[in-house]
This record gives structure tokens, C-alpha cells and sequence, in this order.
């Protein structure tokens, strides 16, 4: 609630706004759908030296952000995405810690009727203790029941309620008597600005192995249309000079041309059997080991026979 002047409160406003726009290089918009104060209040202690929560009327945030385009006219890339019930989360961490703090600080909450499902709802089987007068209400909702030990059993998996679906006040009563809270609200990380770039939070999953084979991957393709067009580019360079040297060998094993790589491979079409010489030796070294094993456990049976039998 507003204390005091509000045109001084106005003011205040927009010089903290200023200074968070100026000192923190990282803002994340966030929905604050369905939060309540005293969530926001516990959201607010778990960021503490991590990042700093700024709520307020969109058209304000607007304001103040028009008011530093001067200095950062990267920050209109925000105005678009500044709209329904947000907020703004600033920040120096790395993003991936913010967004995992903000996820860490959801509150499970009953299903309300005309509340829009954020997942997917599936009551499952079991006993609910309810007593057999409740059994239309199951009907009604098209629920498979049967009656056990005086009390009404849910005989298998229902999905009640779908992802985007509008909660009925059926369902939502059902669930309250079942005392099933099936959804967790929070702050939800809808896009996250970064020193002038805005990006979805999805970003954030990318790993470094995934950014890895992708480079490789198009890499590759760039090196064969290199090839294939006779073009030199730096990703085929490697594989224009392997394909030369291939080609030099080739002619040298042919010709009298003479140089290590060369000598080596014309030595080994000469003798083959020369660079298989280590083979055969293992082969061997493999065997007599099997050998000695073999002898080892002969010995040790023969030990614990001693010519005897258990009922001689």
C-alpha cells in the first residue's frame, strides 16, 4: 500500500527503479499469476544477495524504462514483454541459479474453479473413505467406483483435468474432498534480458556438450559443400590437404619417390608379415597364462580330494 505523498512515492519509485536498471546487468520478467504476499515475502528472503524483486503497475515500469533509454537503448528489446501481472527480478548471478532459486520457492495450491490448469491433474485409485451417499457425485464426473469395507474406492486412474483446461466446480470440489492440492504457483520465469539480449528461459538448458555438436555438426556440412564445390574455406582445409597427401603417396608408392611416410607404407606392401610379428607373440603369452591356470586349479581339486569320499 502506498504511504505518505503519493507523488512522492512516485518518485521514489523511479529513482530505485533508475538505479537497479543501471547497477544490474540481468533482468528477468517473471508471472506473478496466483502469488501471494506472503509467498512474495518469502520469495524476496530466499534472493537476498542473490537478486532484488521489483513489483509494480506496468505502465510505471514502462516509464522508468523509456526514461534510461538514453543511456541503454538496448532496454526497449523489455517494453514488449512488460504486460498481464509481472514482475522484474534484477540480478548480477548466473542466470541459471536465479532461475532455480525462483523455481525452489513454489507453494502447493487447491484446484479453484475457473483457475486455468498450469498441468495436467490425475486422480488415482484408491480407497477415499467417503461413505456410499457420495456415489452420484462420482457418476456425475464419470469416475469408475465400487464400494469396499463400507466406503467408496476409485477402481482405476482418472484424468480429471487436462493442461489449459478450465477447472469445473465439480472437479474442484472433488479434489477438496480428496484433500488433493494438485497445482504449485510461484514466480514463472518468462523471458530473462541479458546485456542487451532477451532470450527464453529454455535457453538456460543448453548445455555445453549440445552447443558442442551442433558447431561440429555444421561444421561438417560446411566442409563437404566446401569439397563439393571445389571451394576453400577453413573447415575444409584439413581435408583438402589429407586428400593431397593421399594423392602424393599414392604416387610415390608407384614411382621411386622417397620420404618416411612413403618408405613406411612401401615397406609394409613389401612385408606384411613384418608389422604382424607382435601377434602371434601375445597369441602365445595368452595361452601359456591359461595353461598355468589350468594346472593351478588341477592342483587344488586333486588337494582337496585326497583319495577320500565323504561316506567311505
Amino acid at each position: 500500500m502506498v504511504k505518505g505523498d503519493r507523488a512522492a512515492w512516485k518518485a521514489s519509485y523511479f529513482i530505485k527503479i533508475q538505479r537497479l536498471l543501471e547497477e544490474y546487468p540481468r533482468i528477468f520478467i517473471v508471472g506473478a499469476d496466483n502469488v501471494r504476499s506472503k509467498q512474495m515475502q518469502q520469495i524476496r528472503v530466499s534472493l537476498r544477495g542473490i537478486a532484488e524483486i521489483l513489483m509494480g503497475k506496468n505502465t510505471m515500469m514502462c516509464k522508468a524504462i523509456r526514461g534510461q533509454m538514453s543511456n541503454n537503448p538496448a532496454l526497449e528489446k523489455l517494453l514488449p514483454h512488460i504486460k498481464g501481472n509481472i514482475g522484474l527480478v534484477f540480478s548480477k548471478e548466473d542466470p541459471v541459479l536465479v532461475r532455480d532459486k525462483l523455481l525452489e520457492n513454489k507453494v502447493a495450491a487447491p484446484a479453484r474453479a475457473g483457475a486455468i490448469a498450469p498441468v495436467d491433474v490425475i486422480v488415482e485409485a484408491q480407497n477415499t473413505g467417503m461413505g456410499p451417499e457420495k456415489t452420484s457425485f462420482f457418476q456425475a464426473l464419470n469416475i469408475s467406483t465400487k464400494i469396499a469395507k463400507g466406503a467408496i474406492e476409485i477402481v482405476s486412474n482418472v484424468h480429471l483435468i487436462h493442461v489449459g483446461d478450465k477447472v469445473g466446480q465439480s472437479e474442484a470440489t472433488l479434489l477438496q474432498m480428496l484433500n488433493v492440492k494438485p497445482f504449485a504457483y510461484g514466480l514463472v520465469v518468462e523471458n530473462i534480458y541479458d546485456n542487451g539480449a532477451v532470450f527464453a528461459p529454455e535457453i538456460l538448458d543448453i548445455t555445453d556438450d549440445q552447443l558442442l555438436s551442433k558447431f561440429q555438426l555444421g561444421l561438417s556440412n560446411v566442409a563437404a559443400a566446401s569439397l563439393g564445390m571445389g571451394y576453400c574455406t577453413q573447415a575444409s582445409i584439413p581435408h583438402s590437404i589429407i586428400n593431397g597427401f593421399k594423392n602424393v603417396l599414392a604416387v610415390a608408392v608407384e614411382t621411386d619417390i622417397s620420404f618416411p611416410q612413403a618408405d613406411t607404407v612401401k615397406a609394409y606392401l613389401a612385408d606384411p608379415s613384418a608389422f604382424a610379428v607382435a601377434a602371434p607373440v601375445a597369441e602365445e603369452a595368452v595361452e601359456e597364462t591359461k595353461e598355468e591356470v589350468k594346472e593351478e586349479s588341477e592342483e587344488e581339486e586333486s588337494d582337496d580330494d585326497m583319495g577320500f569320499s565323504l561316506f567311505d
